[in-house]
């Protein structure tokens, strides 16, 4: 049976897409040192994620700030994993996802509550989504200066949080999440 993981990254952050990723990993070409994403340095996440990219079958999903404000991000989370598993080039037998989420599929879907700490196809889908938003959000440092996205990733680190607050919101900011609002009643005055 072909089995996928899904796994996302970017559910907490004030700016920038939840992205979302499933992987099929090829039990003859195995990857080495899969982990949680989040147990992995920088390099080696990207190393990790080069490394799964040419021995599994990968697909992604993103959502942009504009539906995660109009459904919410649980929402707007289960439809970026919809996208990355509709997006892998076969369908998936079985699906196993992190968390107690399971978004709507044609295949069979089993949710694990710390799947990313315990299957290997939910690493390497951890670590593909992880890389995927971080590049992206190191590319709106490049469009919207002064917010540090390269640094923070859009989380709500103080240095974002004083940035938001005397520059008010960009576009890529989830203007649904309440210190995005406080910022926009700030500026706003």
């Amino acid at each position: 049976m072909i089995i996928a993981g899904v796994d996302e990254a970017g559910r907490g952050p004030l700016a920038g897409p939840v992205v979302a990723a499933a992987v099929i990993l090829d039990p003859l070409r195995p990857v080495a040192g899969l982990k949680d994403s989040k147990a992995l340095s920088p390099a080696r996440r990207i190393a990790l994620a080069q490394a799964i990219r040419a021995q599994a079958r990968v697909g992604v999903g993103v959502a942009e700030p504009e539906e995660i404000d109009r459904l919410n991000i649980l929402h707007a989370t289960l439809a970026a994993m919809t996208r990355a598993v509709t997006a892998l080039p076969v369908t998936p037998g079985l699906v196993l996802v992190d968390g107690n989420r399971a978004p709507a599929l044609p295949c069979p879907v089993k949710t694990i509550i710390g799947g990313d700490r315990e299957e290997a196809a939910i690493m390497a889908a951890s670590i593909i989504a992880k890389t995927l938003r971080d590049a992206l959000m190191a590319a709106a440092e490049a469009r919207f200066s002064g917010y540090g996205f390269a640094a923070h990733k859009g989380y709500p680190a103080p240095a974002h949080r004083a940035a938001l607050a005397a520059l008010g919101p960009c576009p890529i900011h989830r203007r649904s999440y309440a210190p995005v609002r406080e910022a926009m009643d700030l500026t706003a005055r």
